[in-house]
């Protein structure tokens, strides 16, 4: 009698067990519904597109851009002549001694006051500044084009930053959906192991294994939402929101390329926006290079102006004056102030043209390690969905020999943690292979 009330007792208490850890897995899936179904989602090209318009990164490149399009209308502007227009006028006072009027015996003041006014035009323009203005244009045009390349390769690192986090934010919302299918397995292995116990054909140890197993299960679940909830946060910050923004998935993402290695590594050594921005700059810095050098020759400007002037003495009559100059103007000794620049201008140089080489053999170290990390992700794709479908058939048929009484309740739950594991490789595989995809793009400054 004392050992059936015993087994009643374990019976209730298994049960027992099963409704307090089945609650609260039901009420968090369903807050956790309802709240995911008011957050806003967005695209992954709303996504980019946002994210250029607040990121600095971006901002300051555009800035850039605008700055060296105002440089490279300076220079031009170095050949216009200049014009100054000027205009005064007011009146005056001077002090003088009085004197005597011999005809009228009049004392008469000796102060004088008269108003006067004075206009005049004037231009001037350099006509030769020892090559210095061609090498300013020179300059001002390849620091133009490093610029425009700087702002390419911003978005597109800005892209693939953004696209990571969209990606990220996927990934860590399948990971969400797996563990929720792990919970509901170990849900349904626990009430197997339950109605086993109560029939007699399993003990009681097989319970307590699979309530160790749903609880673990719930954690990584708890875990799994907190990263989701992360990784959303952080792509609403990407794109200027607060709070939470969901990544809106699309079938197209896990197209897998065909890719030339070849013709990509050629391309992004030769077109690359990190290339293109490094051989600009190095450009750039041989004109200022030139610059410098200008000061060694002597130069020419001519300058004419012509003014009106009158007073009220006059009757405002306006009275003009012209003239013309030529000056010429030759430095011939500064105290080596010339040699000072003219070096650290060439220094600039020479190191501008080694980093320009570095940054090809960047570029082209970069790419070859993305294309095999693209290819290793491809095959990772494979073989874990390979995986997948093998960890599905070996969990029906422990699940199987177990209801039949030919397995062990490790057997099944071990199957169970291999499934839920090749459910996260067959995930992580395909985001892999879209981050290594992102960032190829990023270094040849195209989508494939």
């Amino acid at each position: 009698m004392r050992s059936s009330n015993a087994a009643a007792a374990m019976r209730a208490a298994s049960l027992l067990t099963l409704a307090l850890l089945a609650l609260p897995a039901a009420a968090t899936a369903q807050i956790t519904d309802s709240a995911r179904a008011a957050l806003p989602a967005v695209t992954l090209a709303e996504a980019i597109r946002r994210s250029e318009r607040v990121q600095p990164s971006v901002v300051s490149a555009m800035n850039a851009v605008e700055n060296t399009d105002a440089r490279v209308r300076s220079a031009f502007g170095a050949y216009l002549p200049s014009v100054r227009a000027n205009g005064s006028g007011g009146p005056s006072f001077s002090a003088g001694a009085s004197r005597v009027d011999p005809t009228t015996g009049q004392v008469i003041s000796g102060d004088r006051t008269n108003t006067s006014l004075n206009m005049g035009l004037s231009a001037s323009i350099d006509l030769f500044t020892g090559f210095r203005r061609g090498a300013e244009s020179r300059a001002a045009r390849a620091s133009n084009v490093a610029a425009e390349a700087s702002l390419l390769d911003a978005r597109y690192q800005q892209a693939y930053i953004t696209t990571n986090q969209f990606f990220e934010a996927l990934s860590a919302e399948d990971l969400v959906m797996v563990r929720e299918a792990s919970v509901r397995r170990a849900e349904e292995q626990l009430k197997v192991s339950i109605a086993r116990l109560q029939a007699g054909s399993a003990t009681r140890s097989d319970s307590l294994r699979s309530t160790v197993q749903l609880g673990n299960a719930r954690l990584q679940l708890i875990q799994a939402q907190a990263a989701l909830a992360a990784a959303e946060a952080q792509l609403a910050r990407l794109i200027g929101e607060t709070g939470r923004v969901r990544a809106a998935d699309d079938s197209s993402f896990y197209a897998v390329v065909s890719v030339d290695t070849a013709a990509v590594h050629a391309e992004a050594v030769a077109q690359s926006p990190q290339v293109r921005a490094a051989e600009a700059t190095a450009a750039a810095a041989d004109a200022q290079a030139s610059v410098a050098r200008a000061a060694y020759w002597p130069t020419a400007s001519l300058t004419a102006s012509t003014g009106w002037n009158g007073s009220a003495a006059s009757g405002y009559d306006l009275f003009n004056n012209r003239s013309l100059n030529l000056g010429v103007s030759w430095n011939i000794f500064n105290g080596f102030q010339r040699e000072q620049t003219v070096t650290v201008q060439n220094n600039a140089r020479d190191l501008a043209l080694a980093q320009a080489g570095d940054a090809r053999r960047e570029v082209s170290a970069a790419v070859i390690a993305q294309l095999a990390q693209l290819a290793a992700a491809g095959e990772a794709i494979e073989i874990s969905q390979m995986s997948l479908e093998a960890a599905q058939e070996d969990l029906r048929v422990q699940q199987e020999r177990y209801r039949l009484g030919a397995s062990t309740i490790v057997d099944v739950l071990t199957s169970q943690e291999a499934l839920t594991q090749a459910e996260v490789d067959a995930v992580t595989a395909r985001f892999d292979y879209l981050a290594a995809k992102a960032q190829l793009e990023a270094l040849i400054g195209r989508q494939l």
